[in-house]
């Protein structure tokens, strides 16, 4: 991960735990794809995309999350939630957080339920 991409994981990190998320894991990795993080907001278990981009000229940071890139997240998840039998039973959702403009200067956009399991 680039040292930027690490910076604004740090950052939605801090914008969802000030908004009483709880961490449950970051960075999870598996065969299938990776999870940039893994909250807890009360009893939903929450699977986060966290975009950045400087220049909107190739559209919003949530706007980039491919079709393709759902996929992944949803295949990542579904491994997740088969290894970790504890949350098998929570309802769960996935987020986008993006942020967008120089990390100094970022605009914030946290979109829930950004898209579906199912799609």
């Amino acid at each position: 991960m680039s040292g930027s991409g690490a910076q604004a994981e740090d950052i939605a990190l801090e914008h969802l735990l000030g908004r009483g998320l709880q961490l449950i894991t970051r960075n999870y990795r598996c065969r299938g794809g990776e999870i940039d993080l893994i909250m807890s907001d009360k009893q939903i278990l929450v699977f986060i995309e966290v975009r950045h981009r400087t220049r909107t000229d190739f559209g919003t940071p949530e706007a980039t999350v491919s079709h393709s890139k759902r996929r992944r997240l949803v295949l990542a998840a579904r491994t997740y939630l088969y290894t970790h039998l504890m949350y098998a039973a929570r309802p769960m959702r996935f987020d986008v957080l993006a942020i967008q403009g120089p990390l100094l200067e970022r605009r914030i956009r946290w979109v829930q339920n950004a898209f579906a399991s199912d799609e």
